[in-house]
């Protein structure tokens, strides 16, 4: 069994020597096919270039492209993003060389943490003021509906600024009849009265403010995931922190400017009427009628359009850029049913009215509020004013756009989704390649630095025994790597290194406690047999207290930390676990196939 268990583990770990070569991969869009045309338009392309490449390959609708050096693999990057078409993603990676025998049995090396590996880190803050204002204005115009067919008049209803929306009525009867209408359609909204005002104030349960904030930023980070995908990152890391926060590690990225730039962006379009009616020059000095809002063009003039929303960003399923017949950048834009239904009905019934698509997102504007969070302003601008012809079905385009990199960039945004709330930027870190390599070399150095120390304590103070405690330090080094590289989940980061030198130490305490445990025993007159079934024996109930109570920690650990400190309780957890077989079993063994069935006076401890 001992064996049996070495063999798997070092199967598994082997794949770790093995170096790996930069490369460029290549995938479709949404996982569409990658077939053998576009592989040799790919060396085509390296071929003009007069630009070098080790191999290249085809696998998986997949297509890998790997290089000598970092050089060339940018270069050779830059070459195809020029040539090829934006619906191919472009992914820098580190592509491990291990043997096809290997990958056959789904051995992988290990993942490697930011730290290790280089790249970049953000912490993002989700905006949860703007997320429940977003919806009070929602709530704001479904209650006016709901009381406009109950025939219930009213003198207003306005969003507070204390996160109520108020409903002003004439008469106290007015107001009863409303509570009683809104309560029984609104259980999760709290409605006060106030008799002296005849006022209504409706906010949300607690129990919907934390539903939203949770929706809000599981919403966020599954679009956040899309992004990344779209950026083509590999290993990426996307999970929430805290009741907020959202954490963003992009390992080996090269481009952390633009991937702050696509990550952070809340950027999306919303389709209005032009009121045509509207008098321009009124509007401009505040004259707006009240269904209506003033928006400023690109080219500086102001577009009076309806409040009323006719589509949203929400209902976009696809989007690409791609060039009009003036040879203009343009945004190919496809709904879903939902959105195609509406479109096409205003579309249908407004022939001949224009419609403007607006570009809104929000930016840091360089100010904090009180509590320090960064504040975010809004932007908004008409990009595009166009006559509807005929009717609109869910394929439409818009143009406006100034040049093909933000049509890229925007048809990106699009086809990851929409932002449910404003996210800011409040920590990056970006870690270089070779800051990476150094924490590699530093971690093993210390690691075997240890290793070597206490080897050769052992094998001075224990001598056979300390050999047999040795190399069931190795063992237990290997099995720790090859479990790591086995879990498709599990990421090595520096801390982890360290988790890896304290199992040492810990592994090495329990052989000590197993040995004196056998000399105490030789020191009382037992027989070298019974000497060592006593040592163990004795010594394995503490071994295994103590290794469960360290386990305990560990679970916890990972339970509530998170990056660098789950990396750490990831490998000291499988460390203990490793610690006792190789302890208590692996050495047994060892000593069982020396001493075993033997009739000694003397152990070389």
């Amino acid at each position: 069994m001992v064996v049996l268990v070495i063999c798997v583990g070092a199967l598994y770990a082997l794949p770790n020597l093995y170096g790996e070569n930069p490369a460029v991969q290549i995938t479709g869009m949404h996982g569409a096919s990658v077939d053998i045309s576009i592989l040799d338009t790919v060396k085509t392309i390296f071929k003009k270039n007069k630009l070098s490449f080790n191999a290249i390959t085809l696998e998986n609708d997949t297509i890998l492209v790997r290089f000598s050096d970092t050089d060339n693999q940018i270069a050779g990057r830059d070459a195809l993003s020029a040539s090829l078409d934006d619906s191919l993603i472009l992914a820098l990676k580190l592509a491990p060389t291990i043997p096809t025998w290997l990958n056959m049995i789904g051995a992988h090396p290990m993942r490697l943490g930011l730290d290790l590996r280089g790249g970049v880190h953000f912490l993002m803050e989700v905006d949860m003021a703007a997320v429940i204002k977003k919806l009070l204005i929602q709530q704001k115009e479904t209650f006016n509906t709901e009381l406009r067919d109950a025939k219930l008049h009213h003198r207003g209803i306005r969003v507070s600024s204390d996160n109520n929306v108020e409903m002003l009525f004439r008469n106290e009867i007015d107001m009863d009849a409303a509570e009683h209408e809104l309560g029984k359609l609104y259980p999760n909204i709290v409605f006060i009265t106030d008799s002296s005002r005849f006022t209504i104030l409706g906010s949300f349960t607690e129990v919907r403010l934390q539903e939203i904030r949770d929706y809000a930023v599981n919403q966020n980070i599954i679009i956040l995931r899309n992004r990344v995908n779209e950026l083509g990152v590999s290993e990426p890391l996307v999970q929430r922190q805290g009741e907020s926060r959202i954490v963003v590690e992009l390992p080996g990225i090269q481009d952390a400017a633009r991937a702050k730039k696509i990550l952070g962006a809340t950027a999306t379009l919303e389709f209005h009427e032009v009121d045509g009616s509207a008098d321009l020059a009124a509007a401009a000095i505040g004259h707006v009628p009240p269904d209506s809002e003033i928006k400023k063009a690109r080219d500086g003039h102001h577009v009076v359009v309806k409040k009323r929303i006719i589509l949203s960003g929400s209902s976009i399923t696809d989007a690409s850029s791609s060039f009009d017949e003036y040879n203009r950048p343009q945004v190919n834009i496809s709904l879903d049913s939902e959105g195609g239904s509406k479109m096409a009905a205003f579309s249908k019934n407004n022939v001949g009215k224009l419609i403007a698509t607006i570009f809104s997102e929000y930016k840091d504007s360089g100010k904090r509020n009180e509590n320090g969070k960064v504040m975010l302003s809004k932007h908004e601008e008409v990009i595009n004013e166009a006559a509807i012809q005929t009717a609109l079905g869910r394929n439409f385009r818009i143009t406006g756009i100034n040049s093909q990199e933000e049509a890229q960039n925007l048809a990106l945004l699009l086809r990851a989704g929409t932002l449910i709330a404003p996210i800011s930027i409040v920590e990056e870190r970006i870690i270089g390649p070779s800051m990476g390599q150094q924490n590699i070399d530093m971690g093993i150095k210390a690691c075997l630095c240890g290793l070597f120390a206490v080897m050769i304590f052992m094998l001075i103070y224990y001598r056979k025994f300390g050999f047999f405690a040795n190399c069931a330090l190795i063992t237990n080094i290997v099995l720790i790597i090859g479990i790591m590289s086995m879990i498709s989940g599990a990421t090595m980061t520096l801390p982890g290194i360290a988790g890896i030198v304290l199992t040492v130490g810990m592994a090495v305490d329990a052989n000590v406690l197993i040995f004196e445990r056998i000399r105490e025993e030789l020191a009382e007159g037992q027989n070298c047999q019974q000497a060592i079934h006593q040592g163990y024996a004795n010594s394995c109930r503490t071994i295994v207290d103590a290794s469960i109570t360290t386990l305990i920690t560990a679970i916890i650990l990972f339970s509530v930390g998170t990056g660098a400190v789950k990396g750490f309780a990831v490998t000291l957890s499988i460390g203990i676990l490793t610690s006792m077989f190789t302890t208590i079993i692996g050495t047994r063994a060892l000593v069982n196939l020396v001493y075993g069935g033997k009739s000694i006076n003397k152990l070389s401890i």
